[in-house]
């Protein structure tokens, strides 16, 4: 008989795997929270900051940046769907083969077809800018496009475009780095800064590089570490969360001998084989997570913690917005005033208990932001308006 994960204990590992329930080990810190997330979203600044701080409940930007930037235990990368993450950086080579070699891949032929259109060179053309601009790099020791741009002066070549041009800067570093020669370090600017000083892999990493791994293996290990904290998920989920073909997750689910199980509302999810006895219920809990967590960006079958509530906390293009939690369901979102007053809204009623509890957590982020104005790359019509 298929086993049956309930909606309920759904929630319930949610919970506890993404370290939202229960109390926090004093010795956790930054790199146990990213892992066990799998990864942090990181296209958004501020995101990696906020996710770790609603999980540790400190003021955490400088251990972050020091996890970042100076033990280098955390990496800043490009991986699943053509999206920056930042792993653990003993994870990142599994990321790397897994999702990151067949971006690259797709995006070099885009690239030697821009850039051929636009009559700027052809692939050898692109190679030869590439190892100069590594080179470049590996002189400085850290630099920025713009720095690099002084040292390649190709790098300031234009492709044209029927909306406009564009320098080849951007997309060669973004090639370089997705071939996982070249990382982003620090950045320029603030924490909330998304321009980064670039560094050679070899340079950056305390073991030097990245190793290459089999990307089918890397596959298996990817979606080992997804079921381990997002498990029951669906194929569809898994094929929305690593951006692979269908052919490719069912490839690593048998692999690793998923266990199917029925879910609430009928749907086959896959969890690992150890993994099929039920949780125990948590204490109730709330949190205040940011845009594009991962715990909201974890699964793209939402309704069983989302509910009705996409069109306020999501933007056209499916990007969500913060939002407020409650037992394992998004119940509202919140946003930042002028003033840095964190402003709620509950979209659906919940108990005076969590009512209260929701507005002393508003007033924890308020207290830990302590003045800096975080505003969501991606608005969504809730955060908007309560920002406005």
């Amino acid at each position: 008989m298929t086993p049956h994960i309930s909606t309920d204990q759904r929630r319930a590992r949610l919970a506890w795997r993404h370290a939202l329930a229960g109390p926090v080990p004093p010795d956790r810190g930054p790199q146990d929270v990213t892992a066990d997330l799998v990864a942090l979203h990181a296209t958004d600044a501020a995101t990696v900051h906020l996710a770790v701080a609603a999980r540790l409940h400190a003021p955490l930007v400088e251990t972050v940046e020091e996890a970042l930037y100076e033990r280098r235990t955390l990496l800043r990368m490009l991986g699943m769907r053509r999206t920056m993450f930042v792993v653990p950086t003993g994870f990142a080579p599994v990321v790397q083969a897994a999702a990151t070699r067949a971006v690259a891949a797709d995006q070099r032929k885009l690239l030697v077809r821009h850039l051929t259109e636009s009559g700027v060179g052809d692939a050898d053309w692109l190679a030869d800018v590439e190892e100069a601009t590594y080179r470049a790099l590996a002189a400085r020791g850290s630099a920025t496009a713009a720095q690099l741009a002084v040292d390649e002066p190709r790098l300031r070549s234009q492709m044209v475009f029927p909306q406009g041009s564009q320098y080849v800067t951007s997309r060669v570093l973004f090639l370089l780095a997705a071939d996982g020669r070249i990382v982003r370090g620090r950045p320029v600017g603030s924490w909330l800064s998304s321009q980064y000083l670039w560094s050679t892999a070899d340079g950056w990493l305390p073991d030097g590089g990245l190793p290459a791994l089999d990307p089918a293996a890397a596959r298996t290990e990817l979606v080992r570490a997804w079921l381990a904290r997002n498990g029951p998920g669906t194929a569809a989920d898994l094929k929305w969360w690593t951006g692979w073909t269908l052919t490719q997750v069912k490839a690593a689910l048998a692999a690793l001998a998923a266990v199917p199980v029925t879910l609430d509302g009928g749907d086959t999810g896959y969890v690992l084989a150890d993994d099929v006895d039920p949780v125990a219920e948590p204490e109730p809990w709330v949190a205040l997570l940011p845009a594009l967590d991962p715990t909201v960006m974890g699964w793209t079958s939402r309704e069983w913690y989302l509910g009705p509530h996409a069109p306020a906390l999501f933007d056209r293009s499916g990007n969500p917005g913060p939002t407020v939690w409650a037992g394992g369901r998004v119940v509202g979102g919140w946003a930042q005033r002028p003033s840095g007053e964190v402003a709620v809204e509950l979209l659906e009623d919940v108990p005076a208990a969590v009512r209260r509890a929701v507005g002393g957590a508003a007033a924890d982020l308020e207290g830990w932001l302590d003045g800096v104005r975080v505003t969501p790359r991606f608005r969504t019509p809730l955060e908007r308006r309560l920002s406005a």
